[in-house]
């Protein structure tokens, strides 16, 4: 039973990410490289929480929900600076690489690396908030015993799912509203950001976290759909599988046929 939790809560969390990584990721080594430098900028903001939160518990000499609360929300600012961080640096790449190509365009796009980035941002963040949830699933022991929840392990999974596709689609907004300058944008970015974080604090009332999390995913998706440039008809061109025409290329040749005698 232990490992039947441990392999459906995984597959619920990663799947998704998973499929991403293996059909839009793994082919291109540039967008492999760059799904390593998201990562990377994720790790730095666990690093600089950490010591933020170790040194407040030093000065405070306590470790209550208010200090918490706070330590959860310099967390989400934390990794918000350091994906801004990662905005620069692979904005920088970016021109770059227009540079030393031949026809002066970038091999890769800024919006291919913002989703790439938050692709990998969500991975690795979601693997940090549920390791230890799938090392305790794996057994021994039964779930609700002592009166618990016995949907612990399946609501962790789906909030770490939701957690992955949400870093993603706020990559492609974040990027986009870097590029752009809209602090509109930003602002709405971080305040989901937060506002997702504060959620789980009602657990176990998963009801009232779980929900509004997925409502919250969704609109955050379809808000990043139209930001990376995607509408209703290219919708319905991809679910009807019509293959558009061709164009035809007429060659006109310089030399002329020489007249008949």
């Amino acid at each position: 039973m232990g490992a039947a939790v441990f392999f459906g809560c995984a597959a619920i969390a990663f799947g998704p990410a998973a499929a991403l990584v293996l059909l839009t990721v793994a082919a291109e080594p540039l967008r492999v490289i760059v799904l390593v430098v998201g990562a990377f900028f994720w790790l730095l903001s666990l690093l600089a929480a950490s010591l933020l939160w170790f040194v407040s518990v030093q000065l405070s000499g306590r470790e209550d929900a208010a200090l918490l609360l706070l330590g959860a929300a310099a967390a989400v600012l934390l990794q918000e600076l350091c994906r801004f961080a990662c905005f620069k640096l692979l904005k920088k790449a970016d021109e770059g690489m227009a540079t030393l190509s031949e026809d002066g365009r970038s091999p890769i796009s800024l919006r291919q690396m913002a989703y790439v980035s938050g692709l990998s941002f969500g991975i690795i963040s979601g693997v940090f908030s549920i390791i230890n949830i799938l090392a305790d699933s794996a057994g021994p022991g039964t779930v609700g015993i002592h009166g618990d929840s016995p949907y612990y392990f399946i609501t962790s999974a789906f909030l770490t799912m939701a957690l992955v596709l949400l870093h993603t689609f706020w990559g492609v907004i974040f990027f986009d509203a870097c590029e752009r300058r809209h602090a509109g944008g930003l602002g709405l970015v971080v305040g989901g950001h937060l506002l997702t974080s504060g959620l789980t604090f009602l657990n176990p009332w998963y009801e009232a976290s779980l929900g509004p999390i997925f409502i919250l995913t969704l609109c955050t998706g379809l808000w990043a759909f139209g930001t990376a440039g995607g509408s209703f008809s290219n919708v319905l061109k991809c679910l009807s599988c019509k293959q558009e025409p061709e164009g035809r290329v007429v060659l006109y040749s310089a030399l002329q046929v020489p007249p008949e005698e």
